[in-house]
């Protein structure tokens, strides 16, 4: 199976968010990456339980969803009730991550970890067999638009060589500042998922934009 596609609908116009949903619906996308902020773990408010309703109950594909708010646990149940295929939460948000994931797991949603820029990939080194996905943070959380950090590419190669042999399937996932220009470097580094908002929503086309994306040439995931 080859590398998929997430576009961020942080990115997405909120005065016309079921026609951006139709475009991702109509598109080679895999999954709608749906960035939850509270203002308190990240400087920045997203969206809560009412605006993922309105996208699940539209979206043909998965919902990707990304916790960025402190104590995610007590909200697991409530997000895959809304929709959530894959909940992602943070390694420096979870006091007791292991449980965490087990939580995720027992939803039936795919789990995932994230890591923010400054946070090493050796804090998975003990939970690395439990996890489905590890999100690597390429640029600081809480708003779009920012510059990639190319310490990302050491950070993925770092991953996939502590995850060999132990998670094979492991799904390692980029988020922040993706584009045409560093996309093949970011899959022949092991990376096999890609966030992509601004330069998705923004484009003249997003659909063409996302097709060149999923056609990017690199690592695949094993079928």
């Amino acid at each position: 199976m080859n590398h998929l596609i997430a576009p961020s609908v942080l990115a997405a116009d909120f005065a016309n968010l079921k026609h951006d949903i139709e475009m991702v619906n109509a598109s080679e996308a895999d999954w709608f990456h749906i960035d939850i902020m509270d203002g308190v773990f990240v400087p920045n408010i997203s969206f809560g339980f009412p605006v993922l309703d309105a996208i699940a109950k539209y979206a043909s594909k998965p919902l990707d969803v990304h916790l960025m708010i402190v104590d995610p646990d007590r909200y697991l149940e409530q997000f895959k009730k809304a929709g959530a295929a894959t909940i992602t939460v943070h390694y420096e948000a979870c006091t007791h991550l292991h449980r965490t994931i087990q939580a995720i797991k027992s939803l039936g949603c795919i789990a995932g970890v994230a890591l923010n820029p400054h946070t090493p990939v050796s804090v998975l080194d003990d939970i690395i067999e439990d996890v489905d996905m590890v999100l690597l943070m390429s640029v600081n959380p809480g708003f779009g638009a920012q510059k990639f950090i190319p310490n990302t590419y050491r950070k993925i190669r770092t991953l996939k060589t502590m995850a060999a042999g132990r998670n094979n399937g492991l799904l390692i996932e980029i988020d922040g500042g993706v584009n045409l220009s560093n996309s093949t470097e970011l899959l022949n580094a092991g990376a096999n998922v890609l966030v992509a908002g601004n330069f998705v929503f923004t484009a003249e086309n997003p659909g063409q934009v996302i097709s060149q994306l999923k056609s990017t040439q690199g690592q695949t995931l094993q079928a």
